[in-house]
């Protein structure tokens, strides 16, 4: 179910212009908010052959630091547990290469548009 609040909608929308802009580069969506047990994959994408996990992180201030800071080791530690587990289930894809991408938006004036920085290849695993 896809809830309401001002957090998820921000969220959905991050997610929304993320793509887009993947999307503008080449990329090709395989998957979007893919769930399982272990954690979610924001966005599964195709760069080339290589199957591109995106983590997607949006925020409105800097009080516990930016959209990028965020993404630490824990959550990358899901992260990387998440795509293992999305490649068990999606057999096709398991021997393309891999790898993981950030796109952090920060919106520091409200009303205005966010600040995007891709950080392809952001983490090794």
């Amino acid at each position: 179910m896809i809830g309401n609040s001002p957090t998820q909608k921000a969220g959905r929308e991050a997610e929304s212009e993320a793509r887009a802009h993947l999307e503008r580069h080449g990329l090709r969506l395989l998957a979007q908010n893919w769930s399982c047990r272990r954690g979610e994959l924001d966005l599964v994408m195709l760069d080339g052959d290589t199957v591109v996990f995106v983590e997607v992180r949006s925020r409105r201030h800097d009080a516990w630091g930016g959209a990028l800071e965020s993404v630490d080791s824990r959550k990358r530690q899901r992260l990387t547990a998440s795509a293992e587990h999305f490649l068990q289930q999606n057999a096709r894809w398991s021997r393309h290469p891999c790898r993981f991408d950030i796109v952090a938006i920060d919106h520091r004036t409200p009303g205005s548009a966010g600040q995007l920085n891709w950080i392809p290849n952001a983490f090794d695993t």
